[in-house]
């Protein structure tokens, strides 16, 4: 028994180490829930899954795709899929209030997958996520752009705005990556 604990102990460290290590470094951080005090473990939330990152806003010509990208979540979901939305004022496109833009994201589209709380994606305000997406990539120019995380966290790709989340080259390589 006196070797069994140690034993136990380390191969509880070893698991804690590998999952640590398996979390996409852009993901290895914590938000607020958009219109909560809910805190989003990013890391637990996309760990192992194919990650499709967006920045949002509530009064811009591509807020439509709120419906295509629920429609790609519910469509890719149970296939390892996981996209997380990320509101911004940067572009000056975003509801004042955050009750305000939850209504836009949960009542008008009907929006599930996760939503962070409101803050910037560009330039040193930039929030942890988008710090590291902006490094690894390019900033967003405008609202919605994608940026989506391999499962292991090494290969972020970016696509731009008017990239259809359904449809396109987009959906086209959500798919390739999920076989």
């Amino acid at each position: 028994m006196a070797r069994i604990l140690p034993a136990i102990a380390l191969l509880l460290l070893s698991l804690t180490v590998q999952a640590q290590q398996s979390c996409a470094e852009a993901l290895n951080t914590s938000v607020r829930k958009l219109h909560s005090q809910q805190i989003l473990d990013l890391c637990a939330l996309t760990q192992g899954k194919l990650t499709l990152v967006v920045n949002t806003a509530s009064d811009c010509g591509y807020t439509p795709q709120f419906k295509a990208l629920e429609a790609l979540y519910q469509t890719y979901r149970e296939d390892g899929l996981i996209v997380i939305g990320f509101p911004s004022n940067d572009f000056r496109q975003e509801r004042d209030s955050e009750s305000d833009t939850a209504e836009v994201c949960y009542v008008n589209y009907g929006v599930t997958f996760p939503m962070a709380a409101t803050s910037s994606v560009k330039g040193e305000a930039a929030n942890p996520v988008f710090q590291q997406l902006n490094q690894a990539t390019e900033a967003p120019g405008w609202n919605f752009n994608k940026y989506l995380v391999s499962t292991d966290g090494r290969e972020i790709l970016h696509f731009e705005s008017d990239d259809e989340p359904r449809g396109g080259k987009l959906e086209a390589v959500i798919r390739a990556r999920l076989k």
